[in-house]
């Protein structure tokens, strides 16, 4: 069966375009949600001006990604996990945790526009891409740092040792007599 689309669906073409489709995919699915109509010329009259509609928003919609790609180019943002000494991390960095590096910034993305090829496991400054469209992307810089709970993480047996020593002191201070006011 023949229809016309009227929106851009992939894999099968874009607006304005006739193409052969199964009946029951044109009936059940394409026509019932306005993807689709079939092509008479009053249709194709019709989907001439909403692709004229369609191109006008395309091109406001991709001057605000170029601005917002704009806004982001260059931008460096530090991202804190835990890491072993050599600077492997436990567990990886991934889009998700960089949008919300970004958005607790005041810069809300989705994840999908985050171009990682695989998620980052180790310490160290990384360049990451940001898609918004295909000529509307960004490079943003982004730290994998250490998270540093506490310096007593570093050297606990000494700081247990400092504590027994104080503590044994505080004792044979009061059992000597000598109270400290």
């Amino acid at each position: 069966m023949k229809v016309l689309l009227r929106r851009n669906i992939s894999k099968l073409g874009k607006i304005g375009d006739v193409v052969d489709v199964e009946p029951g995919y044109a009936r059940n699915y394409l026509i019932p949600r306005h993807l689709a109509a079939p092509p008479t010329k009053a249709n194709l009259q019709a989907v001439e001006a909403e692709k004229q509609k369609y191109a006008e928003e395309l091109a406001r919609q991709k001057t605000e990604l170029q601005a917002k790609a704009a806004v982001l180019a260059g931008k460096e943002i530090s991202i804190y996990a835990r890491a072993n000494q050599e600077g492997n991390l436990y567990g990886s960095v991934g889009p998700a945790q960089i949008c919300a590096t970004l958005a607790a910034e005041g810069i809300f993305l989705e994840p999908e526009n985050i171009a990682l090829d695989s998620p980052i496991q180790r310490l160290d400054k990384y360049d990451v891409v940001v898609e918004f469209a295909e000529d509307a992307k960004a490079t943003i810089h982004v730290w994998v740092l250490p998270v540093h709970d506490s310096e007593s993480d570093e050297r606990p047996a000494e700081d247990a040792e400092a504590a027994a020593d104080q503590t044994r002191g505080d004792q044979e201070t009061v059992e000597n007599g000598e109270e400290s006011s």
